[in-house]
């Protein structure tokens, strides 16, 4: 599949000598409330230029490991399901090839598409969830395949107690009482992240992180601000302890630059990603 190329900072070799493969899905058309996620992830890669390539964090640097930043797919605005199979197809390819995908939305609603696929090649697969809602709806105004349903839709494939959700603070009443029997949720905060890891330990892993589990204070710039959120360092602080697991694909979703006029949403996504690229 073709994709447009514009590569995150240090992230440019070669494809055959890299490990981990970026690559952004610009959809936002189930967004409910602001769209603008579709240009998220040319957002990162522009600013990226901005942060240095070495983390204080890890004593690591970008240059130090292998990353080929794909650019973002030509994806069908029009339909969710056709964006979605343009997804699985892009993701089942980086995966035969035996590379990590790391995908940059958009919506939420993308990370289905990445999980469908990561699902075919590793059959018990866990999703490790950060967020500011629930996303259990099992329809959105009738709507399947919605922002609001994407864990639902990833539980319907994974199976029982296969989610931990982290730093849910909004949703349906339905949403919390379906996860009370289906997900393992610790509202609020990160506080579930340790007994987490012991869980999960030996397990494959996918990371989802929506950006709106941040606070708006520091994170404005996404479609649906939740007050309430955690902060940066007790986000990056949380991805860390999961550098043990055998992570085998994740995303980072819900930035959408026009809220934020300053770029300093963008500039943080910048640096949470590097974090993250050095931890895998």
């Amino acid at each position: 599949m073709q994709c447009e190329r514009n590569a995150f900072i240090a992230c440019d070799g070669e494809y055959e000598t890299s490990d981990i493969v970026i690559f952004g899905a610009p959809f936002d058309s189930t967004t409910s409330y602001r769209p603008g996620t579709r240009f998220g992830a040319k957002a990162i890669r522009r600013e990226s230029y901005g942060i240095e390539t070495y983390s204080l964090h890890q004593n690591k640097d970008l240059s130090e490991i292998s990353v080929y930043d794909a650019g973002d797919i030509e994806l069908c605005i029009g339909s969710p399901e056709l964006a979605l199979n343009q997804i699985t197809d892009l993701t089942r390819e980086i995966l035969a090839d035996g590379k990590m995908p790391f995908m940059l939305g958009g919506e939420h609603l993308v990370t289905l598409g990445a999980v469908r696929a990561v699902k075919e090649k590793y059959d018990d697969l866990y999703i490790v969830q950060f967020d500011a809602h629930a996303d259990l709806r099992d329809d959105y105004l009738g709507v399947k395949n919605s922002h609001a349903c994407v864990m639902r839709r990833c539980y319907e494939i994974v199976g029982e107690r296969h989610i931990y959700q982290h730093g849910i603070r909004s949703g349906e009443r339905s949403e919390f009482d379906f996860a009370e029997g289906h997900t393992v949720m610790t509202p609020f905060d990160l506080s579930g992240i340790d007994s987490m890891v012991s869980a999960l330990e030996g397990k494959n892993v996918y990371i989802t992180v929506d950006m709106d589990v941040l606070d708006p204070s520091e994170f404005p710039g996404t479609g649906t601000p939740e007050a309430g959120g955690v902060r940066y360092t007790e986000l990056l602080s949380a991805l860390l302890k999961l550098k043990g697991l055998n992570i085998v694909g994740a995303d980072m979703n819900e930035l959408s630059p026009p809220y934020d006029p300053s770029g300093i949403s963008t500039a943080l996504c910048c640096k949470l990603l590097r974090e993250m690229l050095l931890m895998l």
